[in-house]
């Protein structure tokens, strides 16, 4: 059991919600555990539920309206928003819509409610939702609640990435050819947290610049992948533009390449680390409310700093135990420009130090406590 800092009947208190999130990211038991009996819970994956809701949406009225109405599932019946829309408007009902996937709601006619519902976001597990948490354990099994203390944890992770990824999630590309989609996969993790260069993924997977395009769309839209964009507004230094691309949890990365137990010493163990720094943060600007944007910044001379948020601070992260000025280059570089106002290098060093220009070199451990108690910024 895990304590989640998202907390439903606090969003519940202000508005109807969507509620998006991965599948598996423990959507489910939030709402048992936070809304028990103060909830109509209807789960669309539930075939009997499905059916009655898709021929007769009006049982959604039915109920209990003092109650809270929670559907799960939404993206599989869209068309169920318009009765979700004249229910809010005639009895003020508040409404929970969960969801694993945008594409359909994004993409098609769906009445997003006009404002009646605001969206919030459920993440895999974070720092503070975890007891005694271990930094290998997560870097290898990733932020799932059933596979961070599992038992079989690689097998649960191997069912989700065959059984969900593979499967449901090609059934959303809308094309014949699986097999190149899974190439696609596969081809993602290996390069996670890299610059997204479409013809190159193109080239590999032997299809068309639209339909690789399509397939990170797919990726991003059913909230498997996480877009980082190209902080671009540097003068004196060109920057790229190009993005970059992160899968949103390392255990289902790990399990894509196959790479087993990630230690200290684990080829990958620097990749998954700036990963897994990324994420928290993306996840506490959210939970938290900060709203800053995320990006990272290269230079087209190759300096780089790895995630910025807002103009408030520019992030370098290193798997190193110790902070030297090389791993500040980017920094530097950036702080010429002097739009960011504080700059940082997050890394394993246990030996917290300012440098005479102003860069703070923490632990991640530091870090992470500053970011989730309101102190970074």
């Amino acid at each position: 059991m895990y304590t989640r800092i998202l907390s439903l009947p606090n969003l519940l208190k202000m508005k109807s919600h969507f509620l998006l999130g991965p599948r598996s990211t423990g959507k489910s038991t939030l709402i048992k555990e936070q809304l028990g009996n103060t909830a109509i819970v209807f789960d669309l994956l539930e075939r009997d539920i499905y059916k009655r809701l898709l021929q007769n949406p009006s049982l959604l009225s039915q109920g209990d309206q003092s109650k809270i109405i929670v559907i799960d599932e939404i993206q599989k019946i869209p068309s169920l928003l318009d009765e979700v829309h004249r229910i809010i408007q005639k009895h003020g009902t508040k409404f929970l819509l969960t969801g694993s996937s945008a594409r359909k709601l994004k993409r098609g006619s769906a009445n997003l409610l006009a404002g009646r519902a605001w969206q919030a976001s459920l993440f895999p597990l974070v720092t503070p939702e975890i007891p005694n948490f271990n930094l290998e354990r997560y870097l290898t099994r990733g932020g799932l609640p059933q596979t961070y203390d599992a038992k079989y944890w690689q097998r649960e992770l191997q069912a989700y990435v065959s059984l969900y990824l593979r499967e449901e999630i090609a059934a959303e590309a809308l094309t014949r050819n699986i097999e190149s989609f899974s190439e696609f996969l596969d081809l993602v993790a290996r390069s996670n947290g890299n610059e997204i260069n479409y013809q190159s993924f193109a080239s590999d997977c032997g299809v068309s610049l639209n339909t690789i395009k399509n397939y990170f769309e797919i990726l991003e839209d059913t909230l498997i992948g996480v877009k980082l964009p190209a902080f671009t507004k540097t003068k004196k230094r060109k920057a790229i533009t190009r993005s970059k691309h992160y899968l949103f949890d390392p255990g289902v990365v790990n399990a894509l390449c196959e790479q087993g137990e990630i230690t200290l010493k684990s080829q990958n163990f620097g990749n998954l680390f700036e990963q897994f720094i990324i994420l928290e943060v993306r996840a506490a600007n959210a939970y938290l409310e900060f709203n800053k944007s995320l990006t990272y910044w290269r230079s087209t001379s190759m300096q780089e700093v790895d995630l910025i948020i807002g103009d408030d601070l520019a992030i370098e992260i290193k798997s190193t135990h110790k902070v030297h000025g090389k791993h500040m280059k980017g920094l530097r570089a950036l702080k010429e420009e002097k739009i960011i106002k504080k700059f940082m290098v997050v890394s394993l060093d246990p030996y917290r130090q300012e440098t005479e220009d102003g860069i703070r070199c923490l632990h991640w451990k530091e870090f992470l406590n500053c970011l989730w108690t309101r102190k970074l910024f």
